[in-house]
């Protein structure tokens, strides 16, 4: 792992390990790594959850403050550190998604910074924003809308039209089904890129690794369109 073969212990001056010296158990100052080496596994996708959170408890109570309570400051701090990178690692791994978001990160993909940058383009430019709707969802979305806005409308009035709710309800099943439909899509591109790592093909400059990341990229997107637009009909229909 980074880190372990370039520093010393700063107890006993033998070879460290991440988080404590193989040979004296101190804890030791944190080093910049990422959280997939922070446990000590490879960058990929397909992670073995079990494994994490076996690995996540035991470092959980090596690592804890009270354990360092007899030690000088500076172990005492360490172990804070530590123990709160491990947290953040954990909360980040163990989660599909956020996993997913954290390593396009990695790979110097910033899903809310592009989203950001996107949306300062189209105002400067006057052109529509890159895939505002996904273009498979275009004339459902625009169906969907004149029914939600056909609801509220009724709402106000005190009206109820059962045929509109079936719509409706149709419309929003038919969004869920395609929220799913898009997680086993995001999982078949993990499978690729893991295969990629496997192959030793993820160096920064290979033209299948770009392609990947611009899939899971545009996988995450469409993902979270479609469920804001859940949470749009869930809304007008609480409403």
């Amino acid at each position: 792992m980074p880190g372990e073969a370039t520093s010393s212990c700063w107890s006993c001056g033998t070879m460290r390990a991440v988080h404590f010296c193989s040979s004296c158990g101190k804890v030791q100052p944190p080093v910049p790594v990422d959280y997939f080496t922070f446990f000590g596994f490879p960058r990929k996708l397909n992670l073995d959850t079990s494994a994490l959170e076996k690995e996540f408890y035991a470092l959980s109570r090596r690592l804890h403050p009270d354990v360092f309570g007899q030690a000088d400051t500076r172990e005492r701090s360490w172990s804070l550190e530590q123990s709160s990178m491990l947290n953040d690692a954990y909360r980040t791994l163990k989660d599909p998604i956020k996993r997913t978001e954290y390593l396009l990160r990695l790979e110097g993909v910033e899903l809310e910074e592009q989203s950001k940058q996107a949306t300062e383009k189209a105002r400067a430019t006057g052109e529509l924003k890159k895939q505002v709707v996904p273009p498979d969802l275009l004339e459902e979305v625009f169906e969907l809308n004149m029914h939600l806005e056909e609801l509220r409308i009724q709402k106000k009035l005190g009206e109820d039209d059962p045929a509109l709710l079936e719509e409706i309800g149709k419309a929003k099943l038919s969004l869920e089904e395609k929220y799913e439909a898009l997680f086993n899509e995001l999982k078949t591109e993990w499978n690729n890129w893991d295969k990629s790592v496997d192959n030793g093909t993820a160096d920064g400059t290979n033209d299948d690794r770009r392609r990947i990341l611009d899939k899971m990229l545009d996988v995450l997107n469409r993902r979270n369109y479609v469920r804001n637009l859940v949470r749009d009909v869930n809304e007008a229909l609480e409403n």
